[in-house]
């Protein structure tokens, strides 16, 4: 059931939901479960620590990919709304695990800034140029929440199989 928690958290993580939090349920669970307390409870912590972190980042990515190339709050805001959108719109049109949400989730997000800067700008090239930043933020938190959420599933793995 860890395991199976973990591999949830990667696919999550994959399509910028929190996997983290899923893992440091896995943790938690582990440390339940097992009979040297592995990984503790000061760990389960330092997982829900992560975690909260990764939102902090996830928050401040996206305004900060659009205000980085002059974009407004508004911008920000549509991308992150554009992207939720966009990966359950493309969840359905291309039903391929993970590949439809990702691809929907970055169209949703440039569309969305794309079309707010373009109403708040009347010009498409710095419209696209904003919206792309948009886009390369919500790349970044996936990389940083993959990364994250791998890196907690390799300590978890290493120290139960030491264990």
């Amino acid at each position: 059931m860890v395991w199976i928690l973990c591999l949830t958290g990667v696919g999550l993580s994959a399509v910028s939901f929190s996997g983290t939090w899923v893992v440091a349920g896995a943790a938690a669970l582990l440390t339940l479960i097992s009979r040297t307390g592995f990984p503790g409870w000061w760990m389960v912590a330092l997982f829900l620590l992560i975690s909260a972190a990764a939102e902090v980042f996830e928050t401040l990515a996206g305004a900060w990919g659009v205000k980085k190339r002059g974009g407004s709050n508004r911008a920000g805001l549509a991308a992150l709304v554009g992207g939720l959108a966009g990966m359950v719109i493309g969840g359905f049109l291309i039903p391929v695990l993970l590949l439809g949400s990702l691809i929907g989730m970055m169209a949703g997000s440039f569309a969305a800034a794309f079309l707010v800067e373009r109403n708040r700008l009347r010009h498409d090239g710095q419209a696209a140029s904003i919206a792309w930043g948009a886009v390369m933020a919500r790349i970044l938190v996936i990389l940083f929440k993959l990364g994250a959420t791998l890196g907690m599933i390799v300590y978890l793995a290493i120290g139960a199989w030491m264990k």
